[in-house]
């Protein structure tokens, strides 16, 4: 299936979907392509859905109807081809283990469904270690570890076994505005070195400009999916949201406003406090079942 009029491989193809989560509606009937090597930026409100749509492509919830496919075939529990980096991670740095170790704990086979043992195992992490600027992290407990240095222990492990694809469900969480931008950039250099697709969920627009060939904003059943010019627009946002939202572009950023309210702020700010309230389970990077958010 050719990417948005191109001929270009698809990484990611909805087809007639529709998706719920219990009784909410997260796609009512979306149909879209996401190319390869694409760096897509996923947004919207809390409860839109960008959570559920992740577990969607990785195989973990079923489409009502239609048909989700990932990297040519239908999605999967289990794909090895995708690397994913869930939500919920507050808890990592009470793990008594060092960078290395922590990185080594997919090569069991629950991420991939194969094993990578032995000396090709541990060459892989010195890879992935490598490729994220964390080899002097190896020997260093988590505990000791700040939040930017362990969003790149995060990544390196998304990186394990090749994934042409990887899922980064609100890595900037809890990150200063410093952090967040070393986490893009490093996120955005590597998808361009590996030519892999990238879809990045995060609340706030302004730390992916710069980064984002399109962006996907979820909202009210709709997915609009384009370049930031033709999607972050007052009339696609005010139908997404339900709302009558006013676009600002000031100083090389861009705020999306209802009345006098930052709605992607506001929605970053609520969004933190939950996750410091509630998020008390281990980060695991087996495609189980995260419920850290929709």
């Amino acid at each position: 299936m050719p990417c948005h009029g191109s001929n270009r491989v698809t990484s990611i193809a909805l087809q007639g979907v529709r998706l719920k989560l219990g009784t909410r509606v997260i796609l009512a009937d979306a149909s879209l392509a996401i190319g390869e090597a694409e760096f897509i930026g996923v947004l919207g409100a809390n409860g839109a859905g960008k959570t559920t749509l992740m577990r969607a492509i990785l195989g973990l919830l079923r489409p009502e109807r239609g048909r989700i496919e990932v990297l040519g075939s239908p999605a999967a529990r289990g794909n090895p081809a995708v690397g994913y980096m869930p939500q919920s991670r507050a808890a990592i740095g009470a793990l008594r283990l060092t960078g290395w170790e922590f990185v080594a704990g997919v090569l069991d086979g629950h991420r991939l469904g194969l094993p990578i043992a032995g000396r090709a195992g541990r060459a892989e992490v010195d890879r992935v270690l490598d490729l994220v600027g964390a080899r002097a992290l190896a020997r260093r407990p988590l505990a000791e570890t700040s939040g930017g240095e362990r969003q790149r222990l995060l990544l390196a492990q998304t990186l394990i076994g090749r994934p042409r694809l990887l899922l980064l469900d609100e890595p900037l969480i809890s990150l200063d505005p410093h952090h967040q931008a070393s986490v893009v950039a490093l996120v955005r250099a590597l998808q361009r070195e590996l030519r892999i697709t990238v879809l990045f969920s995060a609340h706030e627009l302004n730390p992916l400009l710069g980064a984002l060939d399109r962006v996907l904003y979820l909202g009210r059943g709709e997915a609009a999916l384009g370049s930031v010019e033709a999607v972050i627009t007052a009339p696609v946002l005010s139908r997404l949201y339900g709302a009558e939202i006013e676009v600002v572009r000031l100083g090389g950023r861009i705020f999306v406003m209802s009345g006098s309210h930052d709605v992607e702020r506001d929605a970053h700010q609520h969004d933190q406090h939950d996750t410091h309230a509630h998020d008390g389970h281990t980060h695991d990077h087996t495609h189980g079942e995260h419920d850290a958010g929709v």
